[in-house]
């Protein structure tokens, strides 16, 4: 029997679709020794400077004007003066795309990123290829940049996802309620005594996650000096991702903090940190949300970026397993009332618990197996 191939399609090296991307790869790999993968960065492989000029102008638009990604972020004027745009630029993809398939001869096509699931879906339209195609969404709001007729399933995080897609016409046939796919290492259990011992932390004080996503973004150093001043003894994690300049500042600060502080940069132990800590402060972005609810994580979340982190945001606190704080300040007491009521850090673990979806990945692979086997 021949293998069947799938080409898994995402954007951007550092980022929460190429996580949710690998972790969806390596559930097909565990699945069937008959499946041959490819993993391909879109942009990168498209258009390598055009990649670089995006991910400079996001970054720099969220960290200085993020009320301006807000108004970009699924404006149906914007999409309708982009539409044009978004189809030369598809057009002229679409050489590259074609040699893409035609060598590599994907049996399906897995997209965890609107922009190439929106070229292979043009693609099929123009060339009338019949690949299976199939869009992973990576946050709780479906933007209009996702709606395509030639796509065969959606996977998506939520019955509310479900429900936004279904009103924007998409087949409620094709739209699976999945989970946001994390990979499979969130479900195992950990040693917690050997992770807080390789940290040289107190095994019976509370510890407190500090994140600001792939590329540390946010108030980091705010909440590190917030949490260190309140009036309970805590011990603190922070991952700084990609933000060298503010791992380098925090390290050099580490001898004037009275609490206990571990550092890290671009950590691969997220699992492990997530195990023992009592709650976490971070940014909303979807992959960060579904490690945390499975491992029933509580979130405290500060200044989510307008658009897409903000409609998680909203997601998470109408469910109760999030608290959003509005006025930085505000942290420590929040804070300091959660790690003093232990039945009310209970109900949000619990709630959070209920809502995690550990296996997405694997649900997301099965089901594109039984179509292509």
């Amino acid at each position: 029997m021949s293998k069947k191939r799938v080409l898994m399609m995402y954007i951007s090296e550092r980022s929460g679709h190429h996580k949710a991307s690998s972790a969806v790869e390596n559930a097909f790999k565990q699945l069937s020794h008959d499946v041959e993968t490819l993993s391909v960065n879109s942009f990168c492989y498209t258009n390598p400077i055009l990649e670089k000029i995006i991910n400079r102008t996001y970054m720099s638009l969220i960290k200085r004007r993020p009320e301006v990604w807000g108004y970009l972020y699924d404006n149906p004027n914007v999409v309708k003066k982009t539409r044009k745009l978004k189809e030369v630029i598809h057009k002229y993809n679409s050489q590259k795309t074609r040699s893409l398939l035609e060598e590599f001869k994907p049996h399906a096509i897995v997209c965890t990123q609107a922009f190439p699931c929106g070229i292979i879906a043009d693609y099929k339209k123009s060339s009338g290829e019949n690949v299976l195609l199939s869009g992973v969404l990576t946050d709780y709001a479906p933007h209009s940049y996702w709606i395509y007729n030639n796509v065969d399933y959606y996977f998506v995080p939520s019955e509310e996802t479900r429900e936004k897609l279904v009103a924007n016409g998409i087949a409620r046939e094709r739209i699976k309620l999945t989970g946001i796919p994390i990979d499979p290492k969130f479900k195992k259990i950990i040693d917690k005594q050997k992770i807080i011992d390789s940290l040289n932390f107190e095994p019976d004080l509370p510890i407190v996650l500090v994140m600001g996503g792939s590329q540390g973004i946010g108030p980091i150093a705010e909440i590190a000096k917030i949490l260190d001043n309140i009036p309970i003894v805590l011990q603190t994690i922070i991952v700084t991702g990609g933000n060298r300049k503010l791992y380098v500042f925090l390290k050099k600060r580490m001898a004037s903090f009275n609490k206990k502080l571990a550092i890290f940069y671009y950590a691969e132990n997220v699992d492990e940190l997530m195990e023992i800590s009592s709650f976490i402060v971070s940014k909303p972005g979807g992959i960060t949300i579904s490690e945390a609810l499975a491992k029933s994580l509580p979130m405290f979340i500060v200044k989510p970026i307008p658009g897409h982190e903000q409609m998680n945001t909203d997601y998470l606190v109408k469910n109760k397993v999030a608290i959003k704080i509005d006025n930085l300040h505000d942290l420590g007491v929040f804070a300091a009332e959660l790690l003093s009521n232990p039945q009310a850090l209970k109900n949000m673990r619990d709630r959070a618990k209920s809502f995690s979806k550990p296996d997405s990945a694997f649900d997301i692979a099965k089901t594109v197996l039984e179509r292509i086997m």
